[in-house]
């Protein structure tokens, strides 16, 4: 099993500090990839409604995600870097498999593209891109997509796509990049089923959004019969849960703090040697330790007594014993 992270994407603002930390403190504690989503645009709350606006305005700061991958491809070395998921249909499909290239080729080899097909209506008007035919429009997308990352040289001429002896260069590392799904959640609308049927015989992988329950196994096992029925072999293909979502700033504290860094870190060694499970409860405790010894060095004022380039070091043994106290109740669970 390879357990990723999520990017927060409308957490973490748009500091490049927190950006750069928080990638290279997941590639550091070993995680195998960093899931990425994606909205170009956000829709005003006062004229438009949707479920999914509850967590999505126009007020959200979302990183434009194959951008952001360009620079995450810079400052990491072998996470890997998945879309989660990239909104195809509103996009230029050559377009994408330019950049999607281009990615592969900067980061050697990483990428992943997760796609679906949005909810948004707003952006794909805004974007000049039909909503209504976008389930359709996305199953030619991925066969130029494919097309276009394997040949150098492509003739294609579809419903929605001509391209008429052209290629990329430089074509990607891997041919094809890995194509995954998402959507396909419970259900048993003939909406979804259209969805699974898709899943079954396009996507290389799933990003499934359910419960693993008999009601999702019930799922797993339709996707399979229909990659069956499309000539595909079900084993070959590849299903991911939603991934570990790094917290958020707690207490003024911001998710790329040094001290969390290491509390992740520990977290990390107890997954290793199989003892998780039992920590829980004693890292939230070590979690508080360290959030009230990092408030209390951030929150009191400097002395103004004190000589200019001095810093308020007596405060550190108070914070040093106070993380302290957090570490004993760690290795307390773990003995």
């Amino acid at each position: 099993m390879q357990i990723g992270v999520i990017f927060p994407q409308t957490e973490i603002g748009a500091d490049v500090g927190a950006i750069r930390d928080y990638a290279q403190a997941a590639e550091d504690l070993g995680f195998a990839h960093i899931f990425i989503a994606d909205h170009v645009l956000g829709a005003d709350t006062q004229f438009h409604t949707h479920p999914s606006l509850a967590n999505y305005s126009q007020h959200s700061v979302v990183h434009e995600s194959l951008i952001l991958m360009g620079y995450l491809a810079a400052i990491t070395e072998k996470v890997g870097l998945v879309t989660g998921i990239l909104i195809l249909p509103q996009r230029q499909t050559v377009l994408v498999a330019k950049q999607a290239a281009e990615i592969d080729v900067l980061s050697g080899g990483r990428l992943r593209l997760g796609i679906g097909v949005g909810w948004n209506q707003v952006e794909f008007e805004a974007l000049g891109q039909d909503f209504h035919d976008r389930g359709r429009r996305s199953a030619e997308q991925i066969e130029v997509l494919r097309a276009l990352w394997t040949q150098e040289v492509v003739d294609f001429h579809g419903r929605w796509h001509n391209i008429t002896h052209a290629g990329l260069n430089p074509l990607p590392v891997q041919r094809p990049i890995p194509i995954w799904l998402g959507g396909g959640g419970a259900g048993d609308s003939p909406l979804n089923e259209v969805v699974l049927r898709r899943i079954g015989r396009l996507a290389d992988g799933w990003c499934p959004n359910f419960s693993p329950d008999e009601a999702g196994r019930a799922l797993m096992d339709k996707v399979r019969g229909y990659a069956q029925q499309a000539g595909r072999d079900p084993a070959a293909r590849r299903q991911r849960r939603s991934s570990f979502r790094l917290p958020r700033p707690w207490c003024g504290v911001p998710v790329h703090h040094p001290l969390l860094r290491f509390f992740f870190r520990g977290a990390a060694f107890l997954a290793a040697v199989g003892r998780l499970p039992a920590c829980f409860c004693c890292c939230f405790f070590w979690a508080c330790s360290c959030m009230r010894a990092v408030t209390t060095l951030e929150s009191i004022p400097p002395d103004k007594n004190a000589p200019s380039g001095t810093s308020d070091s007596s405060l550190v043994p108070t914070a040093g014993l106070i993380s302290l106290c957090g570490i004993a109740r760690l290795s307390a669970c773990v003995v």
